[in-house]
């Protein structure tokens, strides 16, 4: 038996939803979801809050995944409608807005391509993004770009009464735009801008921030540290503000400032407004735009080549519950598994509305995985882990296997692989801790599972009460084995960093050992490359 991501994901509190395949409920798969992260159990408010951003946040188009990324099928009014609900719910949330460059840089950084599979709602924020949706059968109906976004959103919060909060850009840029915005839309509440000193990500002063933010009890938080900075930022730190909506803009508050002039209409339309904004930035942006242009048209290309449909009448996808027991359910799919077979079936799934259990889906009768059906997949899991439960792809076919490759999603999934007539591997699907304590007399502890934003503070705390407890080592040198924990954020990487200071502050050493490749990709990223040096056994 073959396994990829075995342990059970983290996760916060989410609202109740019912998923019971005879048919698949689509409009609760891809409803507004938040990172996968442990938490309390949910409270009845809570609950009541995701229903109604999932009874009002309704999908008509089918997403469709972007060198693995699932982009929502929205326009801006949609996007903003969207928003909105998510507003209603008082419960926190947090909104990309996605351009090429994103995409290129996920490649190379899994913390980056985590947070955009697991954000609430992923935007269009560039032409060459529109264009490649079109190219691969499911058309996005337009660009959504932050720049476009954000001053619908600042014109409904006007009218709606909703308080704002500019946080980030240059010195005095967010004031800048606060006064502007003011002076357009009198009835707008500016709840407060802030624009602090520039640091690395996990040397920022986020006590202040959070004091300002929560004083000021805003409604949207607009972030403006250009990417990844503020997405990552945002990952760390929206389930600890109490504000419902985040969102990363980039250089929108320099264009409200007046700082950056936008490009003339015809080239936002016509995708060219890449050139005006070189020709203003040309030290900035040249070597970026290269370096976006050599890696995203060979890998879409190949996206487009291994992906487009058969050369044969595309067959409807046929789902069927073959198990369902009162903690897990086997659903069986079989056809093409594409934006063509899918289309106009959003009907199929108004059944499965009955139990949020862990789910096996074979694959294994698969014939043709396209964009739009890597999409569903993505989101699919995403609801599911967002209650603590797994999606399980069982047997999947070549093909299922060859696409999630390409996109390289084969580490964000559970795949087993497992001859007929094998015992199913349910039980492996419970959860487990994250921290694995010493054997008595032993000085080595375990990490499991992921260490994330969400449980990095009762991990490190978990850690130091273990580490205590087991006396002074030999040599002062505490080992915690890495060997077991697939998947570390910024928030993971801080807190190796803190554990480290903490044990010199006691004369002892803390070394990290057996660092898997994503673990040792974020630690580089987050420049911690002297931590990295001790994972090496």
């Amino acid at each position: 038996m073959e396994k990829s991501a075995q342990t059970a994901p983290l996760r916060r509190p989410r609202p109740h939803f019912d998923l019971c395949y005879n048919s698949v409920n689509y409009d609760m798969l891809i409803a507004p979801s938040i990172a996968d992260t442990a938490a309390p159990p949910m409270e009845q408010t809570e609950t009541k809050g995701r229903e109604l951003t999932h009874a009002i946040c309704r999908i008509q188009a089918w997403p469709v995944g972007l060198l693995g990324v699932p982009f929502d099928n929205v326009t801006k009014a949609e996007a903003v409608a969207r928003i909105e609900t998510m507003i209603a719910t008082r419960l926190p949330h947090y909104v990309v807005t996605a351009n090429v460059d994103f995409l290129v840089q996920a490649r190379r950084d899994v913390e980056l391509q985590r947070i955009l599979l697991e954000a609430d709602l992923v935007l269009c924020d560039g032409t060459p993004l529109l264009w490649a949706s079109r190219w691969l059968g499911n058309p996005l109906p337009e660009r959504a770009a932050g720049s476009d976004v954000v001053p619908l959103l600042i014109r409904a919060a006007a009218e709606k009464g909703h308080r704002i909060f500019l946080l980030g850009a240059g010195p005095n840029v967010a004031a800048e735009a606060a006064d502007r915005l003011q002076q357009q839309h009198p009835t707008l509440v500016i709840a407060g801008h802030y624009s602090p000193p520039f640091h690395d990500l996990l040397d920022m002063d986020f006590a202040e921030i959070a004091r300002q933010v929560k004083a000021a009890r805003p409604d949207i938080l607009f972030v403006s540290f250009g990417c990844p900075k503020q997405e990552k930022w945002i990952a760390m730190h929206y389930h600890l503000l109490g504000v419902p909506v985040l969102i990363g803009v980039g250089a929108t508050l320099d264009f409200i400032a007046g700082r950056i002039k936008r490009a003339p209409v015809f080239m936002q339309r016509t995708g060219t407004e890449c050139i005006y904004r070189l020709a203003q930035e040309p030290r900035r942006l040249a070597r970026r735009y290269a370096n976006d242009l050599f890696h995203f048209v060979p890998s879409i290309t190949r996206q487009w080549w291994n992906l487009r449909a058969p050369p044969r009448p595309s067959t409807t996808a046929k789902f069927m519950t073959v198990v369902r027991t009162p903690d897990w359910q086997q659903v069986w799919v079989a056809g093409d598994f594409s934006a063509a077979a899918l289309n106009g079936k959003q009907s199929l799934f108004d059944e499965a509305r009955q139990t949020p259990n862990h789910c096996q889906l074979d694959l294994s009768q698969v014939r043709f995985l396209d964009s739009t059906g890597v999409a569903v997949l993505v989101q699919w899991r995403k609801r599911l882990h967002v209650h603590g439960k797994q999606l399980m792809l069982f047997n999947p076919s070549a093909k299922v296997l060859h696409t999630l490759k390409l996109m390289r999603l084969t580490g964000h999934f559970w795949i087993v692989a497992q001859p007929a007539g094998a015992p199913h591997p349910v039980d492996a699907m419970q959860a487990s801790e994250p921290v694995i304590p010493p054997y008595p007399g032993g000085h080595t502890l375990a990490w499991q599972g992921e260490v994330v934003a969400a449980n990095a503070g009762a991990v490190g705390d978990l850690t130091m009460q273990h580490l205590a407890s087991i006396g002074a080592p030999p040599r002062q040198t505490f080992i915690i084995d890495l060997t077991r924990l697939r998947f570390i954020d910024s928030a993971g990487a801080e807190l190796m960093r803190r554990l480290r200071a903490w044990a010199r502050h006691l004369q002892k050493e803390i070394r990290f050992l057996g660092s898997q490749p994503d673990v040792c990709n974020v630690l580089r990223l987050a420049k911690l490359g002297d931590l990295l040096e001790t994972t090496r056994r």
